[in-house]
């Protein structure tokens, strides 16, 4: 994709990888539209970097995301690119009680949130000449974290949907690229600063290397493996990968 003449509308851009990407792109002489439930957030982003735009947006609710793209695309007439990136990554216990108020929010926000926003967009992106949506998934689609395994399931799913949405719109000017990211030192559970975690800048400069090109699948080179991983028997490379996270834990902040 180009990195620069866009108008970027991203979900989730006021705090982690979303506003690292939204102020990159800002950086680049982007017209940049950032969303998050939180105004005074919002505001605080924008003020860090003058011209960029905000809406508030809550992913969970349909009408709230009908309402911000409406005012999006009245503000914005040129938008041509998409973001989603909002998500949440709570615990959940697959061999245990479900907590059923938090595995709806994680649904409505990681799987049916992405999936409203296209729908929102579409239309619209569909009338420009150059028009790119990008979805964030997570090595975890490729990969699933057990104690995250219904976070790791809706990445697995916003991949699914990429690959169908990609076929979709392949006559169309609209060109869809997947994100996948590893573990980046974000606020998303917590900073740890564990050395195993990717150090944000690193991830967003390789990102933009990636973006920067014809690929369709902007993927940083430590989750490739991953990436190649499926088939017959990918349960031994799960099974490592969660072993090695019981013997080794995420330290507790």
């Amino acid at each position: 994709m180009k990195l620069t003449g866009n108008t970027i509308f991203i979900t989730g851009g006021t705090s982690g990888i979303g506003r690292a990407m939204a102020e990159k792109f800002h950086q680049l002489g982007n017209q940049v539209i950032i969303s998050g439930r939180r105004q005074a957030l919002l505001d605080s982003v924008t003020a860090a970097n003058p011209g960029m735009g905000a809406v508030v947006l809550d992913v969970t609710r349909a009408e709230s995301i009908n309402t911000a793209a409406k005012e999006v695309l009245s503000r914005y007439p040129a938008l041509n690119v998409v973001i989603n990136n909002a998500g949440i990554m709570p615990f959940d216990n697959a061999a245990g009680e479900l907590d059923d108020e938090m595995a709806t929010t994680l649904l409505n926000t990681n799987l049916l949130g992405p999936v409203r926003v296209s729908a929102a967009f579409i239309e619209h992106l569909k009338q420009q000449s150059d028009a790119v949506l990008i979805n964030n998934s997570s090595i975890l689609a490729f990969l699933p974290l057990a104690a995250n395994a219904l976070y790791s399931a809706t990445k697995a799913a916003i991949h699914s949907y990429t690959l169908s949405q990609r076929f979709l719109l392949r006559d169309s000017s609209v060109k869809v690229i997947e994100i996948s990211p590893p573990w980046v030192d974000t606020d998303l559970i917590y900073k740890s600063g564990d050395p195993r975690a990717m150090p944000l800048q690193d991830f967003i400069q390789q990102t933009f290397d990636k973006l920067g090109t014809d690929t369709l699948e902007a993927i940083v080179d430590s989750v490739l493996p991953a990436r190649d991983n499926p088939g017959a028997n990918e349960h031994a490379m799960v099974n490592a990968f969660n072993q090695s996270l019981v013997d080794n834990p995420i330290p507790v902040a």
